[in-house]
């Protein structure tokens, strides 16, 4: 198939089994929910009345004081005790097979493009880090204000020119995830970039 490119006459050959296979939603849910899930941190941890420092000794005799029977200073019950269900660090991450991460990426660029939403660049070169200048290649380009910006390499100008828009964002290929092309309203992608992806995903 072929998609037609935003800022240069002509069109870019790319192969239907990537850019032209059908919207998988319970597919591509699983798949931003696990990448989701692999970036939380997991390390927050509380301590248990065994952890906790001190309370080795009974603090008063069982029976005669009046008192209610105690073996520890440290029980969850007590100012300074330890936590009953302590909150301990762990592991969010999901397993998520090459394949469904591919065929996951394949159905979101697919409906990207169906839904015109996927727009293919001659090339994105900014010739200073100004901001306003990527705001006039935007508007020139007819990118919107909300759009995902994919580069073959790492853009230094494009990356400073962007980093304080907050619905601008500028990544190479290799940085591409299901959940940053699902954020944007608009996806950039230029023809450098779109034949690794291409290549990438076939």
């Amino acid at each position: 198939m072929d998609i037609q490119m935003s800022n240069a006459s002509g069109s870019v050959t790319v192969a239907d089994e990537v850019f032209g296979v059908a919207f998988n939603e319970a597919l591509i849910h699983q798949v931003v929910t696990a990448y989701l899930a692999g970036g939380r941190s997991g390390t927050k941890a509380q301590k248990t009345r065994s952890e906790v420092s001190g309370g080795g000794a009974k603090p008063w005799r069982q029976k005669g004081t009046g008192r209610a029977r105690a073996g520890t200073i440290r029980s969850p019950i007590w100012r300074s005790g330890g936590v009953t269900f302590a909150a301990k660090p762990r592991d969010y991450s999901q397993k998520v097979n090459k394949k469904m991460y591919r065929a996951a990426m394949r159905s979101i660029f697919s409906e990207l493009a169906r839904q015109e939403r996927l727009l293919v660049l001659e090339s994105f070169e900014l010739d200073s880090h100004k901001t306003k200048e990527f705001a006039a290649y935007a508007e020139k380009n007819n990118l919107g204000q909300d759009v995902l910006v994919v580069t073959e390499s790492a853009n230094d100008n494009a990356y400073l020119a962007t980093r304080n828009l907050p619905r601008i964002s500028v990544v190479d290929v290799q940085a591409v995830n299901p959940a940053l092309l699902l954020r944007h309203e608009k996806v950039a992608v230029d023809k450098a970039a779109i034949e690794k992806i291409n290549e990438w995903l076939s």
